[in-house]
């Protein structure tokens, strides 16, 4: 038999760079540790506006914001849908700036009336909801036929007036059915009708002619006010 030859195979030995590996592994170590304080980075400042219904902290409790989460994590929509749950509240606009500031801006959706006949307040976008809230008080009823094109007028109403009326009562004529007498919180009266009802709008222009003097403004046919004697 032919001898053979063995080969003999060299094994290469593996040096371990510790050096490296261990600049590898705190390099890594630091990223996770910076990418962990962005992510958790808070908010440091919430800011409030166009909200008369709701106070700020009412505000950023419906929000869920009160333990000033992550800015990063915490998503506008998110925000937005939690506040737009609420029926008081018509539409919610959020900015994030600085990486540390939330601003909140509130369009609400606000109360035009309550209706004592049915229990319900009637909203600005025309809903009807059961809630405890101050404001204008309608203290009668109104024919289904009148009532529809009654709620359209009242959201025509500015809502510095609007705040103004404390009661409204459906006060039908003779000469016409689509009457109403709004009791003011000043002491004065307006009779008005539904052709007319733009012009409360410009209630407090109109009074300034007669020097605060207290009486009823009629509104519905022309444009005079009979002084209280």
């Amino acid at each position: 038999m032919a001898n053979r030859k063995r080969k003999h195979i060299k094994k290469k030995k593996i040096k371990i760079r510790y050096g490296r590996l261990l600049l590898a592994l705190l390099i890594f170590g630091l990223i996770i540790y910076l990418i962990s304080k962005y992510l958790n980075f808070p908010i440091k400042n919430i800011f409030i506006y166009d909200n008369t219904l709701f106070t700020d902290q009412e505000i950023i409790d419906m929000a869920q914001i009160s333990n000033y989460p992550s800015i990063i994590t915490t998503k506008n929509t998110t925000i937005k849908k939690r506040l737009e749950k609420n029926a008081l509240i018509k539409k919610a606009t959020i900015v994030k700036r600085k990486l540390k500031e939330v601003h909140i801006t509130i369009e609400e959706n606000y109360p035009l009336f309550y209706d004592s006949t049915n229990k319900k307040v009637i909203l600005k976008d025309k809903s009807e909801e059961s809630l405890d809230i101050p404001t204008t008080v309608l203290i009668n009823y109104i024919p289904d036929t009148i009532y529809k094109d009654f709620v359209d007028k009242m959201t025509i109403i500015d809502r510095e007036i609007l705040n103004r009326i404390s009661e409204i009562k459906y006060d039908p004529n003779s000469v016409d059915e689509e009457r109403f007498l709004l009791t003011m919180n000043d002491g004065n009266y307006v009779y008005l009708t539904l052709i007319h009802f733009e012009k409360i709008n410009n209630y407090v222009e109109i009074l300034k002619n007669f020097e605060n003097q207290k009486g009823i403004l009629y509104l519905d046919s022309g444009e005079y006010f009979k002084v209280f004697e």
